[in-house]
């Protein structure tokens, strides 16, 4: 498992090391800076009523290394969920919504790879997974909340949530994320204060 767990991270060029990055066999457990909860909004039905409290669900937590690719290693990629599904991977105690008190000053960077990106979306969630959970996004640990994979009709959107909207902070938050990536495209960050206007526009591009 060390050799498969080197062989994901190798490529990301982030400067930080973490244990995610370990090339030591994993024969005890590895513990992660912060407790991390996946949760899984299902795909609404045309007749369905359910509210989005309904539709989102916690799945598992977990809080070190092991666990996390237990988890990872169980559960569906994301190229097979449902059209209208996502996956949401954030900090324990945080729930992946605009009002709870850890997200209502922040914001995220968004980006879409359609079909014109050649890309294995698996791969992409499992980098950003690993980045994540490793504590290579940011330069403080508290900056970045989670991350939030959507499959949606003709594209899939991957979305880093972060606790502030400090531009300075972010500039370095958003350099890290388009690293793990692999694009040269802009990504676009939005408040979350903006988020219900229809068509809100983004306070950055990077």
């Amino acid at each position: 498992m060390s050799e498969e767990l080197a062989q994901a991270t190798k490529e990301l060029s982030l400067e930080s090391q973490t244990v995610v990055d370990s090339k030591t066999e994993f024969d005890v457990k590895h513990p992660l800076n912060s407790s991390w909860t996946l949760w899984y909004t299902k795909s609404q039905s045309k007749d369905s009523n359910e509210s989005w409290a309904d539709l989102l669900k916690p799945v598992i937590t977990f809080s070190t290394v092991e666990e996390f690719w237990g988890i990872f290693n169980s559960i569906p990629q994301p190229g097979e969920l449902p059209l209208k599904a996502d996956y949401h991977l954030f900090r324990e105690g945080i729930r992946p919504e605009w009002e709870d008190v850890q997200n209502s000053e922040g914001g995220k960077f968004t980006f879409s790879f359609n079909e014109k990106y050649n890309v294995d979306i698996n791969d992409i969630w499992l980098k950003t997974c690993l980045a994540l959970i490793g504590e290579m996004l940011q330069d403080d640990e508290n900056e970045v909340n989670g991350i939030v994979f959507s499959n949606r009709k003709m594209v899939y959107r991957v979305a880093l949530w972060t606790k502030s909207t400090n531009k300075k902070n972010l500039f370095s938050v958003g350099e890290k994320f388009k690293e793990v990536l692999k694009t040269d495209d802009l990504i676009e960050f939005f408040s979350h204060k903006g988020a219900d206007q229809r068509n809100p526009k983004p306070m950055m591009m990077i």
